[in-house]
């Protein structure tokens, strides 16, 4: 052992198998007497104590995060600057969108609880300890590595550990691994922290306590996903502020350079510098995007859906794989009896009765209960009123069944239920189909269907076969159709289950998602399957040379169980297995259907996987084995019903039943994503126009087209009224949407550029051509880039469509930016509230500019249809 703090000596699977003593020893313990309390406190100093540790960040350091950055930094600097000023009034408004931006977003992860907390708090609380020869109760904190645990039914298993009693112990261990039913555990078998005991009571030896187990490696998972966790939507902003702050800053410095080149005052020169540096950082980017995903997430609440981080609406309108958890998510977690398979003489109704009687239910056992349902249904109550269990032998794993001495109606029955084969081992009465039983045995097994044999005996008389109940996890009433409607919006879906593979390749055929599923061992591994075949070729020539009369069924049925016992010894002792490049490793995983006997590790190995493939991943899961898969992914879903881990580890809570709205959500959020990139592509062309003007009219003209005040009057009709943008109606996207930026930059450059052509030939004409007062053409230019401004918006909305395209602008949208429109106008006509420092313009040119604008609007799209059908033959954006 290690003598480094917190070091873990063994893992749990290290140990399995072995024999109790030698197990004993491994662990320098007692099976007898446990550990000494002097020995105990030694290893817990060791090996620290049996907790997950908490990572949380504080309150304050969530919240100063939030101005900590790219974005935050130019919005305070823009603040800062409108100080230096003395522009109080730019100073506030920038300010709260500063603190708008960060406080919904604050808010928003202020209502999710930790990960790392929830998961902390599935851990037991006390432990029955052998120590010092006696049993005693322990704080689950205070376990060790060797420590002898008692286990009992309802327990909450405390740590990793091995079993040494050879009784029967039932363990659920699906929220951890997957699986559907629970696990029958025998001696030398792990435990592992975290599953509950259903059935049986039975001694096991501590083997890794706290970070070390397999829950506290899921822990790991999560906190490291934590870390790893980047938006894709704070990149795309911080690529658009880039480059407008660049922009700006260039254009700016050439003005200053040119000013001073004139001798031209330099405390007024440096004030229009600052104030348009101020108006032309995009200080409500981050604010408008964050605004518009919080109406999303609104909207997605009607819909049961709660996000429970903003960011993750932008992801998932770009997702293109969906990898969705079999258990409880595509499937109802809950076995079924699919089709009874009565053997003649029997009917449906005699194989549940008889396998009734050989079942108790208040064993709650999972493989009995829809037994009972069944009987609910067959209305089986006075047939079984007339019957007496005298004798019951429960199940055990080595017996492999259930059996029941029973008085019906004055006569004795004996009853047994359990594996196929072994019942068909106790008939004594000849079965003259019994190569067409074996062979529906086989199907069924292949299907990846649990079947219970049912058998019965009278009082003296033969043991008779009575027939077969398959028994399986049904998919979820709607899953198929999911999947459907999920290819059909460009998602690549695939099954991730801990259940063998032949239950999910069924399942999988079932619901059209694809056959081609993998055991997540064949990712890392490669080699077993050469050997297989070798296996299956040379164990068919043997026996059909010792056996030449044999059956081509039996042969195979032979063959097949060689093959999965020599699989079986591979596994364990990991021979022929070759290690795959990871190139090869990302294109199984993206040319998969879905993975089975997967592990959390696994989970989060496959996402990672994906996702260095270029792919955005959604994860749905519903338990503790999904939460660091869950937070590695692009957008992690937890399902209605999923554990408190799962549901903290994920970005999105699904609050109703089945996966349908997964496929509205992903709808709505290609529509919130089509309102963000309009708003982006409009801002950037604002700014573009704005800044060039300006630059090349003082640069070349020495002629200020606008003032100071007026450009800050233009930032706040032109910023404020676009919030509406998040309620504005947008199409649905048919494949996954992100944030392409040649194509944003592009069209958002090329309608500058128009933009700014319209500008100078204004300039032309009221300066060259009617040689207008100085301060009427800034007036008219003041009106010019109002009414202007917001008819941008309606080229943008339909970025990569003609503006008269449906979906129509919403009301809300079309009342904001036309009502500033109209306000703007009226104050250049007027000068209302500026009449001072505003030379009003009257009514003429009011309208002339509002006909001026508008057919300038129509050639700005016909620009932007141009740019678009050209990056479409560049293969730069998807044909629209």
């Amino acid at each position: 052992m290690s003598d480094t703090k917190n070091a873990a000596p063994f893992r749990v699977d290290e140990l399995k198998g072995l024999d109790p003593e030698e197990l004993a020893k491994r662990l320098a313990t007692s099976l007898e007497n446990g550990l000494t309390a002097g020995e105990a406190q030694a290893r817990l100093e060791r090996y620290g104590p049996n907790e997950v540790p908490e990572r949380e960040e504080s309150v304050w350091m969530r919240l100063l995060k939030r101005f900590w950055g790219p974005i935050p930094w130019m919005i305070e600097v823009a603040a800062l600057l409108s100080a230096l000023v003395g522009k109080w009034e730019d100073f506030t408004i920038i300010l709260v969108l500063l603190f708008v931006n960060a406080g919904v977003d604050f808010w928003q992860e202020s209502k999710a609880i930790s990960a790392l907390k929830v998961l902390q708090q599935r851990l037991a609380r006390k432990a029955r300890v052998l120590r010092d020869g006696r049993w005693q109760e322990v704080d689950v904190r205070d376990l060790v590595p060797g420590d002898v645990l008692r286990l009992r039914m309802g327990d909450l298993i405390p740590a990793d550990a091995v079993l040494v009693d050879e009784t029967y112990l039932q363990v659920d261990q699906s929220a951890l691994t997957g699986e559907s039913l629970p696990v029958n555990k025998k001696a030398g078998d792990p435990l592992y922290s975290g599953s509950v005991v259903k059935q049986g009571e039975a001694r096991a030896v501590v083997v890794a306590t706290g970070p070390h187990t397999y829950f506290g490696r899921t822990v790991a998972l999560v906190a490291r996903a934590e870390r790893e966790e980047r938006s894709h939507f704070q990149r795309a902003v911080i690529q658009i502020g880039d480059a407008l702050i660049v922009m700006t800053v260039a254009l700016v410095v050439i003005i200053l350079i040119v000013g001073l080149f004139r001798q031209e005052n330099l405390l007024e020169l440096l004030r229009f510098a600052l104030v348009l540096t101020v108006a032309s950082i995009p200080v409500a980017l981050p604010a408008v995007l964050t605004v518009t995903m919080a109406v999303g997430a609104l909207e997605l609440a009607k819909r049961q859906t709660i996000v429970r981080k903003l960011a993750a609406i932008e992801e998932l309108a770009g997702v293109d794989v969906l990898a969705a958890d079999k258990t409880g998510t595509l499937t109802q977690n809950r076995m079924t009896i699919e089709r009874i398979r009565p053997h003649p003489p029997f009917q449906a109704a005699d194989v549940i009765f008889y396998a009734l009687l050989a079942s108790r239910e208040e064993n709650h056992d999972p493989i009995e209960e829809p037994i009972f349902n069944e009987a609910k249904k067959l209305s089986l109550d006075r047939r079984l009123g007339a019957c007496q269990v005298t004798d019951f032998v429960p199940f055990d794993p080595v017996r492999k069944r259930t059996e029941a001495t029973v008085r019906c109606d004055g006569k004795e029955l004996w009853v047994s239920k359990g594996a196929p084969q072994v019942i068909l081992q106790l008939c004594e009465e000849s079965l003259d189909d019994a190569e067409a039983v074996n062979q529906e045995l086989e199907r069924l097994a292949e299907n990846g269907f649990r079947v219970l044999g049912v058998a019965v005996r009278e009082a003296d008389g033969k043991t008779r076969f009575v027939g077969l109940i398959p028994l399986y996890d049904p998919p979820r009433p709607d899953s198929a159709e999911v999947v459907a409607e999920a290819r059909k919006l460009g998602l690549d879906v695939k099954m991730i289950t801990g259940d063998h593979v032949a239950i999910a390749r069924y399942i999988a055929r079932v619901l059209g998602i694809g056959e081609r599923i993998l055991d997540v061992r064949d990712l890392r591994e490669a080699g077993m399957k050469e050997w297989q075949v070798l296996a299956e070729v040379l164990t068919r020539e043997l026996y059909a040379a010792f056996k030449p009369d044999a059956s081509e069924t039996e042969v195979q049925r032979f063959v097949r169980h060689v093959v999965e016992d020599l699989s079986e010894i591979f596994e364990k002792e990991r021979l022929g297995t070759v290690h795959r490049h990871e190139s090869e490793i990302i294109q199984l995983v993206e040319e998969s259907d879905g993975f089975a006997q997967v592990y959390p590790e696994d989970k989060y190995f496959i996402v990672d996987k994906l996702q260095k493939a270029g792919h955005y991943v959604a994860m749905t899961g519903d338990g503790v084995n999904d939460a660091p898969a869950l937070k590695k992914a692009d957008c992690g879903i937890a399902v209605e019903g999923a554990t408190d881990a799962a549901r903290a580890a994920a970005d999105l809570v699904l609050l109703a039943p089945g996966l349908g709205v997964i496929v509205r959500a992903v709808e709505l959020a290609r529509v919130i994503f089509e309102r963000m990139k309009s708003y982006a592509i409009y801002r950037i062309a604002e700014t573009v126009r704005v800044v060039l003007l300006m630059w090349a009219t003082i640069t070349f003209f020495n002629f200020y087209p606008v003032t100071a005040l007026m450009i800050i009057i233009l930032a706040l009709l032109n910023d404020l009224p676009i919030l509406t943008i998040a309620y504005d109606n947008a199409k649905v996207a048919r494949n996954p949407v992100r944030w392409n930026m040649h194509e944003v930059l592009t069209v958002s450059g090329w309608l500058g550029v128009a933009g700014l052509l319209s500008s100078f030939l204004l300039f032309y004409l009221t300066v060259e051509v009617w040689q207008l007062p100085h301060d009427l053409i800034q007036t008219i230019f003041f009106l010019k880039l109002v009414v202007a401004g917001h008819g941008t918006i309606y080229n943008t909305r339909t970025y990569d469509r003609w503006f008269w395209s449906r979906p129509y602008p919403s009301a809300i949208l079309f009342g904001a930016t036309f009502s500033t429109r109209v306000l703007g106008t009226f104050i250049g006509v007027y000068g209302w509230f500026f009449g001072n420092v505003m030379t009003p313009a009257g009514w003429g040119w009011g309208l002339g500019i509002w006909a001026y604008s508008l057919a300038w609007f129509v050639f700005n799209d016909v620009v932007k249809v141009s740019v678009y059908r050209y990056l479409e033959r560049r293969g730069i954006v998807e044909p629209s």
